[in-house]
């Protein structure tokens, strides 16, 4: 994957913890750092969709639906 240079504006006090994570190893640089969590922080936000767009089926309707397409395909089975 290709990657993109940005320039970023953080408050003091995350750039030292961002630096004293970098001393430690936990990461090998600040922009290790920052792409992991806004990896994490992305992927958050897309499970955080997919819940709110799942909440809003409604069960009995799915399964209905889902029964109906099941019907037709069985009949569409041949014999054995």
């Amino acid at each position: 994957m290709s990657k993109e240079k940005i320039a970023i504006t953080l408050d003091e006090r995350f750039v030292g913890e961002l630096d004293r994570l970098v001393d430690k190893h936990v990461f090998q640089s600040r922009s290790q750092a920052i792409q992991e969590a806004v990896s994490e922080k992305l992927l958050r936000i897309k499970r955080t969709r997919l819940a709110e767009e799942s909440a809003k089926l409604e069960p009995a309707f799915e399964r209905k639906i889902s029964d109906e397409g099941f019907t037709e395909d069985m009949q569409q089975w041949p014999e054995y």
